[in-house]
């Protein structure tokens, strides 16, 4: 089964996605890791590297492209990133998208990041701008449609377990239907 977990910075993806992984004892692969890793490499932080990135298409492209190509080779795998659901595109088994309000994010990036609370909400916001700009000029994917998704996790209302515990629900539902030769409906979305 391949599980994508999607959402905003800072809305808990990693966290779900290692967690979600470790129970399922599946692979995690992390396009935050990958997209860091690509940043450090050519001596910027991430926000630089964004910003690069509206100058610069094949920075976004290449990333894709191995979220893509991830998608397509493996299975047994949790992928993360704020497209992994729509890279990953038909190869998805389950796509789960995160979310909580800016504050709530701007908290953890700044904890994680060990930055200003008030830098972190600026950042976020002005690389949530960059992003969605650049998804909808590249692919015509807008970052509000959630249509795509089969479950909406609002983490701000749920600890790292609870989410765990709801995401963990539904791929136990999901693998029931199939089990009963039941085929899963696409557009159908369920929001906690």
């Amino acid at each position: 089964m391949l599980i994508t977990v999607s959402g905003p910075a800072g809305s808990g993806k990693s966290t779900l996605a290692g967690n979600l992984a470790d129970a399922l004892d599946y692979e995690h692969v992390s396009g935050g890791d990958i997209f860091r890793d690509l940043a450090e490499d050519r001596g910027m932080t991430p926000l630089e590297l964004n910003k690069a990135a509206e100058e610069d298409d094949q920075i976004d492209r290449d990333l894709d492209r191995r979220l893509r190509d991830i998608a397509a080779e493996r299975e047994d795998l949790v992928l993360e990133s704020r497209l992994a659901g729509w890279m990953a595109g038909e190869h998805a088994d389950m796509k789960l998208w995160l979310t909580a309000p800016l504050d709530a994010r701007a908290g953890r990036i700044a904890e994680r990041e060990e930055k200003s609370v008030e830098q972190a909400r600026t950042e976020t916001e002005e690389r949530s701008e960059s992003e969605a700009q650049r998804y909808a000029e590249y692919y015509d994917i807008d970052f509000a449609d959630l249509s795509i998704y089969d479950l909406a996790i609002n983490t701000a209302r749920w600890d790292p377990e609870g989410t765990l515990n709801i995401a963990l629900n539904a791929v136990d539902a999901y693998d029931a239907a199939v089990d009963e030769g039941k085929t899963p409906v696409e557009g159908i979305r369920y929001e906690f």
